[in-house]
């Protein structure tokens, strides 16, 4: 399970040093083999194991072909998929395409989402965050799911 936030660095050639605390368990669950994607909804990275992506890959290719949100889906987070690896340093090296879509410069932060993490610009990252703390929780109902939650 991956969660918190830590704020890192990017080096001049695009790598990114995982934090310490996640590359055992990334080790240990998958070898250090990532793909990374982007986020179809946000300006950010989705990294995920690959044993989890193998699992969202499969769902995402199953959907039909001529639905045309689908076919969006599999073009977005499957065509811009990339397969990394954690060096010896523990660093995983993000592609040019991919840093330009998340607009990734030096300050970057991590997210840890359960089963993946989402990698944003830092000032993107704090002004989303900053708008989701100050949004109005009162409009509108809550899902199913959400409303079975008890936090």
């Amino acid at each position: 399970m991956f969660r918190g936030v830590s704020a890192l660095n990017l080096d001049a050639k695009g790598r990114l040093a995982i934090p310490t605390k996640y590359r055992d368990p990334l080790l240990n669950q998958c070898d250090g083999r990532l793909v990374v994607t982007v986020n179809h909804s946000e300006r950010c990275l989705w990294m995920y194991p690959l044993q989890e992506w193998d699992e969202i890959e499969k769902k995402v290719v199953a959907l039909p072909s001529l639905d045309a949100a689908a076919q969006r889906l599999k073009r977005i987070l499957i065509g811009h998929a990339s397969d990394c690896e954690l060096d010896r340093n523990g660093r995983v090296l993000l592609s040019g395409p991919l840093r330009e879509f998340a607009d990734l410069e030096k300050r970057v932060v991590l997210i840890g989402q359960g089963n993946k993490f989402e990698i944003w610009n830092d000032l993107l990252w704090a002004a989303r965050r900053d708008e989701w703390l100050s949004h109005d929780h009162n409009n509108g109902p809550l899902s199913i799911e959400l409303e079975s939650l008890s936090l």
